[in-house]
C-alpha cells in the first residue's frame, strides 16, 4: 500500500506477530535499496515462527546526550536503550532506528540495543572538572523502563550514581518497572532532585492495547502515579499524544483520573508523525480503525498545516489552526478547574558534588 508517497512492504508470511504495533518492516529513509518479496512459484511452505525481541549491547563513548532545541526545556538527557518494545505505533522515536540501518517498523520494537555500562560512563562524565550540573532528562527518546529493563536493570545503577552525586533528574515513562526503583526516586525527591512524568494516552484499555501493545494498561499507569506521589515523588501526567477522534475526546477524563491518583502537574502534546511514522500510523489505522482512518488523518492534517507532520520549531509540539487551539483550550480549562499547578518547582543543583570516599574527612558545615 502507498501512503504519502511511501510503499509499505507486505507482512512476512513466515513470521507470526503477537502484541506488536507495526505490521511490517519498511526500509529507513537512508536506505538506497528497497526489498520486495515476490512469489516465483518455487516457495516451499514453512511453519510460521513467532517474532521475538532481540537485545544486543553497546558501550558508547559517552552516555549524556546534549541538545540545543528551543522547544525542549532540558539541555541533556540519557537513553539507556535504542528502540522500545512497548511498540507504540505513534512513537516519534521510531525514525531514529533508521540511523542504525534498521526498520522504524518492526525492527524498532523487536531489535533493541541496550547500554549496560551506562552507570559507569555517567560517573566518569560527572567527575570531569568541566562538568556543570543541570537536570538530566531520562527517557526522552525511548522508554528506560520498557519490558527488557526488568531483566537488565540498567536504571538502578544510573539512579544510584545520580543520587550519590546529588544530581537532579527527570523521567518520562509509561513502564511499571519504575515502581521497582521507587525507593531511589523517593530518596532523590526528598532532596528536591527528582520529578517523574507518566504518559497516559487513553483510559480505554482496548484502544491502549492496540496503540501501545506492550505498554502497561491505563489503570496500571494510574496506579504508578498513585504510588509515586504517595512516596513523595512529584508526578506530571502527560496527555500525549492527543490523537484526534481516537483519544482527543478523553482529555478531561484523563486529567481528572490522574489528578485523583495524585498527579500535581499536567502537559499535552498533539500527535506528531515525523518521517516514517506517518505511513506506519496510516497503516495501523487501516488495520485497526478502517472506518475512522480518513476522519482521523483529516483532523491530524488540520492541526499540521495540511500535512501529516509539521517539524517546525515552535509549532511541532503545539500544532496550529482551530483544531489545535480548541484542544489546548479544553486542556487548559480542565487543568485549571482541577487545581493542577503550572509546573514543577526547580530541581536543586546546589548540592552537586562527588560522593564521599571511604576515609574522607567529613565537613564541619
Amino acid at each position: 500500500m502507498f501512503y504519502s508517497g511511501v510503499m509499505l512492504p507486505p507482512r512476512d508470511p513466515d513470521q507470526t506477530l503477537k502484541a506488536r504495533g507495526a505490521d511490517t518492516r519498511p526500509e529507513g529513509r537512508f536506505e538506497t535499496h528497497r526489498r520486495v518479496r515476490e512469489a516465483d512459484g518455487w516457495d516451499i511452505p514453512e511453519d510460521s515462527t513467532l517474532l521475538r525481541t532481540e537485545v544486543v549491547s553497546e558501550t558508547p563513548r559517552s552516555i549524556i546526550t546534549r541538545n540545543t532545541s528551543p522547544d525542549i526545556s532540558f539541555d541533556r538527557s540519557i537513553n539507556p536503550y535504542r528502540g522500545c518494545e512497548h511498540g507504540c505505533i505513534y512513537c516519534y522515536a521510531r525514525p531514529s532506528h533508521a540511523y542504525l540501518g534498521l526498520s522504524p517498523g518492526l525492527d524498532f520494537e523487536t531489535k533493541i540495543t541496550a547500554k549496560p555500562d551506562a552507570a559507569r560512563l555517567l560517573a566518569r562524565e560527572l567527575a570531569r572538572p568541566s562538568y556543570k550540573p543541570a537536570p538530566i532528562a531520562l527517557g526522552t527518546n525511548t522508554d528506560p523502563y520498557q519490558p527488557v529493563e526488568s531483566r537488565l536493570a540498567i536504571m538502578p545503577g544510573i539512579l544510584r550514581v545520580l543520587r550519590d552525586w546529588n544530581h537532579p533528574a527527570t523521567l518520562v515513562t509509561r513502564g511499571q518497572t519504575v515502581l521497582r526503583d521507587l525507593d531511589l526516586w523517593a530518596e532523590m525527591a526528598a532532596k528536591d532532585q527528582a520529578a517523574v512524568g507518566i504518559s497516559v494516552t487513553t483510559l480505554d484499555a482496548e484502544l491502549a492495547r492496540a496503540l501501545e501493545p506492550r505498554a502497561p494498561t491505563p489503570q496500571t499507569r494510574l496506579r504508578m502515579i498513585r504510588e509515586l506521589s504517595r512516596a513523595g515523588v512529584p508526578v506530571r501526567v502527560m496527555v500525549a499524544p492527543v490523537i484526534p477522534v481516537l483519544t482527543e475526546p478523553e482529555i478531561e477524563r484523563i486529567l481528572t483520573a490522574a489528578h485523583e491518583a495524585g498527579a500535581t502537574t499536567a502537559s499535552m502534546i498533539p500527535l506528531r508523525l515525523p518521517h516514517e511514522v506517518a505511513p506506519l500510523f496510516r497503516d495501523w489505522l487501516e488495520r485497526h480503525r478502517p472506518g475512522m482512518a480518513a476522519h482521523v488523518m483529516n483532523r491530524v492534517q488540520a492541526m499540521r498545516g495540511g500535512r501529516d507532520n509539521d517539524p517546525r520549531f515552535g509549532s511541532r509540539f503545539r500544532g496550529e489552526g482551530i483544531e489545535a487551539e480548541l484542544a489546548l483550550k479544553r486542556f487548559r480549562l480542565a487543568r485549571k478547574r482541577l487545581g493542577y499547578r503550572d509546573g514543577f518547582a526547580p530541581l536543586d543543583c546546589s548540592r552537586f558534588g562527588p560522593p564521599p570516599r571511604s576515609g574522607d574527612q567529613l565537613s564541619l558545615f
